[in-house]
């Protein structure tokens, strides 16, 4: 396993502290009762008109300053279209061609090492709603509906689970610390989703990658990478290909499970 390395990148969604939600005046609290935090902005009825908030706006550039990231001059919206239940729309608002930042650096130590991680981009987005499965039917809150998101995204440069952790540990404290968000992963305030690949060591290319949704601890992002790193290399040493596809994580079984295939980049 040693002929090969891992690479990874990290798209970290970070809930931004607002009360109102990203387009409309519904509250942000956690807990409230199921569908009750909703209106026909955030469920996307015909007519509704978004207006973006201007506290996450603000909250969104005191997180780009800390990074060092590049405010845009212009940064617009897109729609991500996908079809599942818990997206009443059929799409997300989110960014796309013109992010709200670009550049940057998350600055992680590693034993006496210091080492520079680039951020790609960070974009201003809402949230879908919770699908909660039980028994064999499945129900739907909508209330993180347009809750806003700051999504940051790593440069795909980082070479093991143990710096990930890393970089997620920094990540959250500068973005505790400016108080953009709170942070808190039990509460889904802070989530991942890693990107990974491998290649023969010292290679240029890159292989084929996998996405591993939703990581909400970091134990659960190193585990899920170990595990995803090794069955990858696995794979490729046994001649076979290893398929594009978005996973998740079971944190009972410690294994990656199929969410959906992904014959390509997801549409705006």
């Amino acid at each position: 396993m040693t002929d090969y390395e891992a690479v990874i990148g990290l798209e970290v969604h970070a809930q931004l502290s607002t009360k109102t939600k990203m387009f409309c005046g519904c509250r942000t609290d956690f807990g409230r009762a199921p569908n009750s935090e909703v209106c026909p902005v955030c469920l996307g009825l015909p007519g509704a008109l978004p207006v973006p908030n201007a506290q996450a706006v603000r909250l969104a550039g005191l997180a780009a300053s800390a990074l060092g990231a590049s405010i845009g001059a212009e940064s617009i919206f897109a729609r991500k279209n996908y079809f599942y239940p818990d997206l009443p729309k059929g799409y997300q608002i989110s960014q796309y061609e013109r992010p709200f930042a670009t550049g940057g650096a998350v600055i992680v130590r590693d034993g006496g090492r210091e080492l520079s991680i680039p951020i790609e981009r960070i974009n201003l987005e809402e949230d879908a709603g919770k699908s909660i499965h039980a028994g064999s039917g499945t129900a739907i809150d909508f209330n993180r509906c347009g809750i806003p998101l700051l999504e940051i995204v790593s440069a795909p440069v980082i070479c093991s689970p143990r710096l990930a952790h890393l970089y997620l540990v920094r990540l959250k404290q500068v973005l505790e610390y400016t108080e953009v968000s709170s942070g808190d992963m039990e509460l889904g305030a802070l989530r991942c989703d890693a990107n990974v690949s491998v290649r023969p060591a010292g290679s240029s290319t890159l292989g084929t990658k996998t996405e591993i949704k939703n990581l909400n601890s970091f134990r659960s992002v190193e585990r899920g990478l170990e595990y995803e790193i090794a069955r990858q290399t696995g794979l490729v040493m046994a001649g076979q290909a290893v398929s594009h596809e978005t996973l998740l994580w079971d944190s009972q079984r410690q294994v990656s499970v199929l969410m959906r295939s992904k014959e390509e980049v997801d549409d705006y």
